[in-house]
């Protein structure tokens, strides 16, 4: 031991010279912390390259944020950022009525204008609308199969009272009435009934003949019950086609229905006990009944001459018992038939007519005291089923899924279409059908405007330069010239 301190110590003494290092035998002591590995610098982790990286990374980030406002400014509102922070709006949303256009211009009204329709959203769903200055109104989903909205407070009270005052002032008019039971030389037997259904009288009855004689106006004392039962009879057979003794069986429920409303008594008889007139709601006539046109084409958001071209103002007033069967205000489409408003229009004369109607707007003009409700039978249901509506006819007011008690001022908005896909008319919303139950107490008074599109979107439009006195086109003035010949 005393050897390897004495060798240790001249090798100390001799470390300042080029002296060989000496390593004692066994293994090396420990080191104390003093002397440490020399680690070589690797150019990946120099300050130098952290730098590079930090400052492109920055520019990247720069260049995503100029290209974001870029966009932002080229497609937005192109309002400059604020610097104050922008508090959320709390005021209603007012959603603003596009502009309609005053008159067509193209050569397609599905190209100059389509057919806004309201978004239900779904049942219960409320949305404010504008319809006059300074003042609000709530827009609220009843129903979306079909389409119906109620708005109230859609007129005031005494604006109510004014309208019925003005009817009453124009005259009310009264229903025709219903065959009486007892009149043999009105009533029709099942034979005779047949023979009159059965156009080419081969002695079968086809769904053709049923459809023809329904559009056109001499088969206009069949009441849409009687149709649809005799249309059912046909969809049962097998044949498609229905032969006397077959006709007899189907048509005998109907001889037999002694309930109001049923029987031969035509489509003038879809109300009973009630009085109606018209009220023109456009140019020249009273400065409410125009405030209410102004007030419907807002609502709508259709283009004004849609509004304006459509029907009057249908006034009725329903008394005590008064009600109007379950019906369809428009109508399905037919190649043999065209719409009643364009009928001037159509391509050729077809020889039936029918109504069409894409929207209705009902407005309640009075408070009903019990009963008088408009009831939707077959609203929302999930199918549209023809074997259950020979029983919803006669019982909407006690089966149907959705009824509306009237309350004056209130107003009630549907779709009679559905929408083609293309902004214009497509087929008929069979979910539409609806009446009005019978008024127990009091008195009832309602008014109808009925919004008029053809299908045939290039006939509406012949039909409204027609009307307006704007200038025909050379193919439309020989369409009309030829159709006028063919008239006389």
């Amino acid at each position: 031991m005393v050897e390897y301190h004495e060798n240790l110590q001249s090798a100390q003494s001799c470390s300042d010279g080029p002296a060989l290092s000496y390593r004692p035998p066994g293994p090396p002591p420990p080191l104390l912390g003093r002397d440490c590995p020399r680690l070589q610098r690797s150019s990946v982790c120099s300050r130098a390259y952290f730098v590079v990286v930090m400052v492109f990374f920055h520019l990247y980030i720069i260049n995503i944020i100029a290209l974001l406002l870029y966009v932002h400014y080229n497609t937005g509102t192109g309002e400059a950022p604020s610097s104050e922070p922008s508090l959320p709006d709390r005021s209603p949303s007012v959603p603003i009525a596009p502009p309609a256009p005053s008159e067509l211009h193209t050569a397609s009204p599905a190209q100059s204008f389509h057919l806004t329709r309201l978004e239900g959203i779904r049942v219960g769903h409320t949305q404010t609308v504008s319809l006059i200055p300074d003042r609000t109104h709530k827009l609220r989903t009843l129903s979306l199969k079909p389409l119906l909205f109620e708005i109230q407070g859609f007129l005031s009270p005494e604006e109510c009272g004014v309208v019925m005052q003005l009817a009453q002032l124009k005259g009310l008019t009264g229903s025709p009435q219903p065959v009486p039971i007892d009149s043999q030389e009105e009533q029709l037997t099942q034979d005779e009934l047949f023979s009159l259904l059965d156009l080419n009288q081969d002695g079968l009855l086809q769904r053709e003949e049923i459809l023809g004689l329904s559009l056109s106006k001499d088969g206009s004392w069949l009441s849409s019950y009687n149709l649809r039962e005799i249309h059912m009879g046909l969809e049962r057979n097998p044949a498609g086609v229905l032969s006397l003794q077959e006709f007899r069986k189907v048509s005998g429920s109907v001889f037999r229905q002694g309930g109001p409303g049923q029987g031969l008594y035509g489509q003038n008889q879809i109300r009973q006990k009630s009085t109606q007139t018209r009220l023109y709601l456009g140019e020249g006539s009273h400065y409410l009944l125009k405030s209410i046109r102004n007030r419907v084409t807002r609502l709508t958001r259709l283009p004004s001459p849609l509004v304006d071209l459509s029907e009057p103002l249908e006034v009725v007033r329903y008394e005590q018992g008064g009600y109007s069967h379950a019906h369809h205000d428009s109508s399905p489409s037919h190649p043999d038939s065209c719409c009643a408003h364009t009928h001037l229009a159509a391509n050729s004369s077809a020889p039936n007519q029918r109504s069409c109607r894409y929207m209705t707007v009902l407005l309640f003009l009075n408070s009903v005291g019990e009963g008088g409700e408009s009831s939707f039978p077959v609203a929302d249901n999930r199918t549209y089923e023809e074997e259950a509506l020979g029983d919803l006819f006669q019982q909407y007011c006690v089966k149907g899924n959705l009824k509306i008690k009237p309350v004056a001022g209130t107003a009630l908005l549907w779709y009679n279409h559905l929408s083609d896909g293309n902004g214009w008319v497509g087929e008929l919303d069979e979910f539409s059908l609806h009446g009005d139950c019978a008024v127990t107490r009091g008195h009832k008074w309602v008014g109808n405007i009925w919004i008029n599109v053809d299908p045939d979107h290039l006939r509406q439009e012949r039909y409204q330069r027609l009307v307006s006195g704007q200038p025909l086109k050379s193919e439309d003035r020989g369409t009309q010239h030829g159709d006028l010949h063919e008239d006389l």
